[in-house]
This record gives C-alpha cells, structure tokens and sequence, in this order.
C-alpha cells in the first residue's frame, strides 16, 4: 500500500466511521495507555512502601516533578497534535510533519533545560516540592534519576500524542504497555535485589520510560505512519502556535503540582515532626488511588480529541457535535460509577498500596 492509499483510507476512517464505534476504537487504547503511565507511579508507591513511612512520602514529593513532567509533554503533545490532526483532515501532510518534528525537538530541548535546572538545585528544589528533612534524602535519591532523563520522557509524551492525533492510538498504547510492565518487573529488583532503595524505584522507571521511547520513535519512522520526525529549521511561529494551544491542557496539570505541592507544606506544616512524613504518605496514597480514577477520564476525552480536530480539518462540524455528545456521557457515567465504589469501598483501594493498618482507618 502506497503513502497515497493509506492517507485515504485513514481520512475515510476518520470522516466515516459511525461515532460510536470510532470513539470507543480510540478511546479504549487512550485510557490503557493513561492507566499504564499511572501505572509508573502506583508501582513505585506499592513497592517503595514497604522501604519505610518515609521513603514513601518521597514518592508523593517527587510526583510533583511527574506532573511538571506531563505537563510539559501534554502542552507540545496536545499543542501540535491538534494542529496535526487538523492539517491530516484537510490532507496536508508536509504541514504535519513540520509540526511533529518542531514539537519533539522542542520537547528534548525543555527537557534538557528542566534537567540542569532541576540537578544544579536538587535539595532546594525538593523543598520547594514539599518535602521534609527527614524525606530528603529519599526525595533526592529518588528524582535525580527522574530528571537526567526528563528530556526523554517529556519527548516520549510528545510522540505518543502524535501517534493518537494521528489515530494511531494502538501504537501508543503497545509502546507505554510495554514501558508500564518492565517498571513492574525491574522496581523489585532494583529496590530488593540490587539493594538500591528508594533510587532503584526512579531508575526502573528510566529504564521503562527508555524503552518506551524508542519503540515510539521507531514507530513514527516506519511505513505504516504518515509523519515521521525530521530535522527541521526552528520556526518561532509554530513553536509559539503549539504552545498556544497545548496551554490549557499544560495549566491543568501544572495546577496538579501546585495543589500537591501546597497540600505535602500544610501536610508538614500542621503534622510537625512527629507526624508530617505520616500525613504526606498518607495523601500520597490518596494522590495514587486518584490517578485510577482520572486516567481513564483523561483516555476518554484524549481519545476524541483526534477525531474532533480530524473532522475539523475536514470540515464535517456534525460529527464534532455528536462526538461531544458522547464524550459527556461516558464521562458522567464513568465518575458516578466510580464516586459510589470509592465511598464504599475505601479501605480496599488503601491496602493495594500498603500493608500498615493506621492508613486504612
């Protein structure tokens, strides 16, 4: 099948296909894939749970940089995967292109700056997170790994938003499936077995971050895709085009860190030094049984908004209403599903993420 055959056929899927049925094709792999990246985080918390009170409050600090982390990535991920979709509904594939490789070279060039950043101030910075004198160590042990490869994860995010806006959904998901399964396997053995504690959790998570960006970045250069990354002259507009658009994604997950960064400072400031580690573990908790319920919020509306900017490009305004239409309701009924188990059930979620019986009471 020539390039020509397969931007028809993906137009015609895109344009064609009943609502429903595309909708539930895109989101399904979308809320996987968004599970699986919780995934890194609720691993390292079960695990790292069972190092010390301590070392666990250190995970829900660092995942303040995992947010600043996501946020980065979502805002030039969604930012030029929007105006991808776009440009590929009005079949304008050079234009794509261009987007995707100014995005992900943006993205290394962030990720590079947030790491000399982040490394040069690491115990100030970890402060700033939130965390305690007695969780700073762990704090530091723990995001130092983290940022040495934040280039590559804020990269990775770029990518696997390219491979949704192009509909290609199931090429992220088999990429961050991969990625999730090897932090599962390598966390205990890098924390247990090597005896590296609370590190061996970031360096796991490097490690299956890695090679989840290689199958991507390997994946947008074979045949079966449509736009695959290239060197590219800076261009100031679109740079400033993709961040325009990706803000408000971006604003949402940096509120993320702000709310956990404000809550781990009250946490500490009303626990003292008796109770402050206790009370941050505790919202960490919380914090990991919360991403069970976003992530698949996030896949639902991540899924359709390919389909949406796809049918903008291509001028079909009917099928935009109709895709909004169906996203309000799984949404609504997802959350109220949820709300009711998670009123029900709550000390069943606690004890997924620690065998201490004070955090279940």
């Amino acid at each position: 099948m020539t390039q020509q055959d397969r931007t028809a056929v993906q137009y015609h899927k895109m344009t064609e296909t009943p609502i429903p049925r595309l909708i539930l094709s895109l989101a399904a792999p979308t809320i996987l894939s968004m599970l699986i990246t919780s995934i890194y985080n609720l691993a390292d918390t079960f695990f790292v749970g069972r190092i010390s009170t301590s070392a666990s409050g250190a995970v829900g600090v660092v995942s303040s940089l995992m947010a600043i982390i996501q946020a980065l990535g979502f805002m030039l991920g969604h930012g030029s995967g929007t105006i991808i979709s776009r440009r590929l509904g009005s079949q304008d594939t050079h234009a794509a292109t261009r987007f995707a490789s100014t995005s992900f070279f943006t993205a290394l060039a962030v990720g590079v700056v947030l790491a000399v950043v982040g490394l040069a101030t690491l115990p100030s910075f970890m402060m700033l997170l939130g965390s305690t004198e007695t969780i700073l160590p762990h704090a530091c042990a723990y995001a130092r790994p983290i940022l040495i490869a934040a280039p590559l994860m804020i990269s990775s995010l770029v990518m696997n938003n390219i491979l949704r806006y192009e509909g290609k959904a199931n090429f992220a998901m088999i990429g961050l499936v991969t990625g999730g399964v090897l932090n599962i396997v390598l966390d205990p053995i890098f924390i247990f077995v090597f005896e590296m504690d609370i590190a061996g959790a970031a360096v796991a998570t490097v490690i299956a971050q890695l090679s989840s960006c290689i199958f991507v970045l390997l994946t947008l250069h074979s045949k079966k895709m449509q736009i695959p990354i290239h060197l590219v002259k800076p261009e100031w507009e679109i740079g400033k085009r993709i961040c325009k658009i990706g803000f408000s994604p971006f604003l949402i997950l940096a509120t993320d860190s702000v709310i956990i960064i404000a809550l781990n400072a009250v946490l500490q400031y009303y626990g003292g030094e008796s109770q402050g580690d206790t009370l941050i573990t505790a919202a960490t908790i919380v914090q990991s049984y919360m991403l069970l319920i976003t992530s698949p919020m996030l896949g639902i509306t991540g899924g359709s908004q390919p389909l949406i900017s796809f049918n903008y490009g291509a001028n079909k305004p009917d099928r935009i209403r109709k895709t909004v239409k169906w996203v309000l309701v799984l949404c609504i009924t997802f959350t109220t599903v949820m709300f009711l188990v998670s009123r029900i059930l709550p000390q069943y979620f606690v004890q997924i993420f620690t065998d201490n019986a004070r955090y279940r009471e």
